[in-house]
């Protein structure tokens, strides 16, 4: 279920609105953020709306600088990104001028949206989702079929509702304007509803011209067996952290990080951590913590499968994250057989009940400070 990463860009109000009634557009904006969001899109791979956005503000989405259409060109890359937009009914101006401009466009719909846009057409490619709207699946295609890696959505408010409450937003782009709209009216860039828990992290804030930018990362994990966006900003923390061991010809380079279901880091080590020649990632990371009912409710990133056979100790670290009272294990790369045959500390965990979620995007990262073991 691999997902494009996605950014959510919008411009708001400090009272929170994205426009007001007004028969225009309100541009919240100056020209230095606009070349900013210019650069934005020039990075990514597509850019996409909802059909209620192109339908108030007809965009034309375009990569707007000469140079970076040709810096994308130089380097393989079509002069546009893919432009994107979602519509259930498929009710849409085939005028509006998001289909006029730019590269390739696609509609994604549901089957009767799909129907209605073979009797009245627009200059796009026309992808049915089911019976209903499904986000996940719409981002699969965007990753399986289109390549697409790195997606931004610029609107409306409930296209970044509903990813985010849906748990498919891997970072926000939000810049504050310093004017107030107070029209009830107007279109708010959040609806009510069911969020993720946890604090955002701040990744960013940066003074642009009178407004204000600031990039925000979720960090709460995901529930179950479903990876969430802050699954794989902690794997890969983790794989960071392999890159911190003392390198050994006997024993793999793990990293490890616990975190609590609302996203806060409770411990981190990595192997041969301090100097023990013998410790384990999740080993030296479960020791920095006391006995913590919370522990249940959290998640152990390693980017090693724990083991679950060792020689060096009495408890695999498999056992230890049991004994720990976690039941949620997110890894990036199964045990070779270099040292132990037939290693299988994700089976003994998941036999114990624990869920595990093997992200497997993330093994080159995790094999990289291992290369001298692996041949």
């Amino acid at each position: 279920m691999a997902h494009p990463y996605v950014l959510l860009s919008a411009a708001v109000s400090l009272d929170g609105y994205l426009d007001d009634t007004g028969p225009e557009r309100l541009l919240l904006s100056g020209p230095a953020d606009f070349d900013r969001v210019d650069e934005v899109r020039a990075s990514v791979d597509a850019i996409l709306v909802g059909a209620g956005t192109i339908r108030a503000d007809n965009p034309r989405l375009l990569v707007n600088s000469p140079d970076r259409r040709a810096a994308r060109v130089a380097a393989g890359r079509p002069a546009y990104p893919l432009k994107v937009t979602v519509s259930g009914s498929g009710d849409l101006d085939p005028a509006a001028h998001f289909w006029h401009t730019g590269g390739e466009k696609l509609v994604c719909t549901t089957d009767k949206g799909a129907e209605h846009l073979r009797r009245a057409p627009v200059a796009a490619d026309v992808v049915a989702l089911g019976p209903e709207l499904d986000w996940r699946r719409l981002l699969e295609h965007l990753h399986d079929v289109r390549g697409v890696r790195r997606l931004m959505v610029e609107g409306g408010g409930r296209v970044h509702t509903q990813l985010l409450q849906q748990d498919l937003a891997d970072e926000l782009q939000l810049v504050l304007a310093p004017r107030f709209v107070g029209d009830p009216d107007a279109p708010r860039l959040f609806g009510p509803g069911p969020y993720q828990g946890g604090r955002l992290r701040l990744v960013e804030t940066r003074r642009i011209e009178d407004v204000v930018l600031t990039r925000y990362e979720p960090t709460a994990p995901g529930a179950g067996d479903v990876p969430a966006p802050a699954d794989r900003h902690w794997l890969a923390l983790a794989c960071e952290l392999a890159a911190l061991c003392p390198p050994s010809a006997t024993a793999f380079s793990v990293g490890a990080v616990v975190v609590a279901a609302d996203g806060t880091e409770l411990a981190r080590g990595h192997s041969r951590e301090g100097g023990d020649p013998v410790v384990h990632a999740e080993e030296a990371a479960l020791a920095k913590l006391d006995a913590d009912p919370g522990l249940a409710g959290a998640t152990v990133y390693s980017s090693l499968e724990p083991c679950a056979r060792r020689a060096s100790r009495p408890a695999p670290c498999a056992r230890l994250i049991l004994d720990a009272g976690v039941r949620r294990v997110v890894t990036a790369w199964r045990e070779p057989d270099t040292f132990v045959e037939g290693a299988d500390g994700n089976g003994l965990l998941a036999m114990a009940g624990a869920t595990v979620v093997v992200l497997p995007e993330y093994a080159q990262r995790a094999q990289a400070p291992n290369r001298h073991l692996l041949g």
